[in-house]
């Protein structure tokens, strides 16, 4: 970045006043179907909405072809849940473009750590456990079983995990690791990100008796037989010692590559070079080549 650029002031991507808009005059840009209204989702946010009202505004940027009007980018369940509810206006945040590709694939959603960390808070403050259970459609126990996430798990596992979508099944098969084991777990998790509850407990199963929680009791992972448990346990050590080594070389090993591959490129963009490859060593310029292809299609 230059300095002209750096002391450019940076556009608002939105109005900075909210507006209060008709319900009729907001277009929606897909449908909200009988079956998304009967998922587990959409009673959520309903419930929430019904305890708490709207946390988070609609977004709308005004149509260009229909003066008016607006063209709902993100918050379609929302405005659903109003419509359903006899609601005739909404408070909505106005974009300054028309552009949905932001909301819907580039909006983190709220994780499960930070569910857990806002739940513990609002009790802290004198929220009710009703209440909250209320606002979340879930029942006492659910409750209760997020409030008590992170028991067992250690600070840096918790600070990894802390905006990634793991179930809580996963965090009970992390839980029942020794500390230090439970980090190269969530270590692997956020390398491979994949947080599923079967590749937690395939973790599990690849851990020593010696890096559980509770050593001396029998570890019992459904579907799996002692003998299988110890054949994963011993091919999840030789790919940890792979990884390592892969990993301490990755980084020269990727230098080298950008260098010879932008070596190769000017290579070929000589046509005297190109003309007596052909010639003499067509397998290697047809290997060049792909290399350089290779490059492109990965940017």
């Amino acid at each position: 970045m230059t300095t002209k650029d750096a002391t450019k002031p940076v556009t608002a991507a939105f109005c900075r006043e909210s507006l209060r808009i008709l319900i009729d005059d907001i277009l929606p840009l897909r449908v909200v179907t009988p079956a998304i209204k009967a998922s587990r989702k959409y009673t959520q946010i309903a419930a929430s909405m019904s305890e708490v009202g709207i946390v988070e505004p609609p977004i709308v940027a005004p149509d260009r072809t229909t003066k008016g009007k607006y063209l709902l980018l993100d918050g379609h369940l929302r405005l659903a849940i109003l419509r359903d509810h006899g609601a005739t206006d909404v408070v909505c945040l106005v974009s300054t473009d028309d552009e949905a590709f932001t909301y819907n694939k580039r909006i983190s959603r709220i994780a499960i750590v930070q569910e857990h960390k806002m739940i513990v808070k609002a009790i802290e403050r004198g929220v009710s456990e009703q209440r909250i259970a209320k606002a979340l459609d879930v029942d006492i126990p659910s409750l209760r079983a997020k409030v008590r996430l992170l028991k067992g798990i250690c600070p840096e596992v918790a600070d990894l995990l802390k905006d990634k979508h793991i179930s809580m099944v996963a965090m009970s098969f992390l839980r029942r690791m020794a500390p230090l084991r439970q980090i190269e777990a969530a270590e692997t998790m956020v390398v491979m990100n994949k947080f599923t509850a079967n590749f937690a407990q395939s973790l599990l199963a690849a851990t020593p008796r010696t890096q559980l929680a509770e050593p001396d009791k029998p570890k019992r992972i459904k579907g799996l037989s002692e003998k299988q448990i110890g054949l994963m346990q011993r091919e999840s050590a030789n790919l940890d010692r792979q990884f390592k080594l892969i990993e301490k070389s990755y980084g020269a090993d990727h230098l080298d590559l950008v260098l010879v591959n932008g070596y190769v490129t000017k290579l070929l963009g000589n046509a005297k070079v190109v003309r007596f490859l052909a010639q003499h060593y067509a397998e290697i310029l047809v290997e060049f080549q792909k290399l350089v292809d290779a490059k492109a299609a990965a940017t």
